[in-house]
């Protein structure tokens, strides 16, 4: 029994697998920063990297995300105790006038799966909120979606208001009809076009 169980199972999609391995690691008295980063994380890394390397596709991903939110769910208890420290704080949503939420549901999910605390918003969020729950929760990054062209000038605005607002929380967009140029042009401070990607930007983003 080792943390490389849980690894395996989340890369095999297999949920009740993960739930019964994270929780005999955590009974057997493993370190919570070794479940989170050697069996979860790790596994979330290696899922991305498939994913870019064409191996994995979408459906694959959410199926070892899922899998791997069901071990997370196991771990928060303790590690809201204080052990496993978060990488940053990033708020999620799909901007105003835009209901669509898988890809926004997939990054939020592989950004818990890299250690970063998420607080997601939902759908149909205005500038607003983004901006008061980042300064709630001092966040690091708010991660933008549209999958509406009809919905980008909201991430135009939504940025606006960041820098307006004087906060140094880094603004990142995504979805099907955004481009890096779009994110060029409104001042977003990185784009991505898939989930691994995104989690690689807030990696750089937070290093920078």
């Amino acid at each position: 029994m080792s943390t490389q169980d849980i690894f395996s199972a989340v890369l095999a999609f297999d949920e009740a697998t993960v739930t019964a391995k994270t929780q005999a690691e955590i009974d057997a008295g493993t370190a919570i920063d070794s479940i989170l980063n050697d069996g979860l994380i790790s596994a979330m890394d290696e899922v991305g990297e498939r994913f870019s390397a064409g191996e994995l596709f979408v459906p694959e991903m959410l199926m070892a995300a899922q899998a791997m939110k069901a071990g997370l769910e196991l771990l928060k208890p303790h590690l809201a105790e204080g052990q496993g420290q978060s990488k940053g704080v990033v708020v999620i949503g799909t901007v105003k006038g835009d209901l669509h939420d898988i890809g926004k549901n997939l990054v939020a999910m592989m950004m818990e799966g890299a250690g970063f605390e998420v607080v997601d918003l939902g759908v149909d969020v205005d500038s607003e909120a983004f901006v008061r729950t980042a300064a709630e929760k001092k966040a690091d990054v708010i991660a933008l979606s549209a999958l509406l062209t009809t919905t980008m000038p909201s991430m135009e605005s939504t940025v606006k208001a960041v820098k307006e607002a004087g906060m140094a929380t880094r603004t990142i967009i995504g979805g099907a009809p955004v481009t890096q140029a779009f994110a060029d042009q409104i001042g977003a401070d990185g784009y991505s076009a898939d989930a691994p990607g995104a989690v690689k930007l807030v990696k750089e983003l937070l290093v920078a």
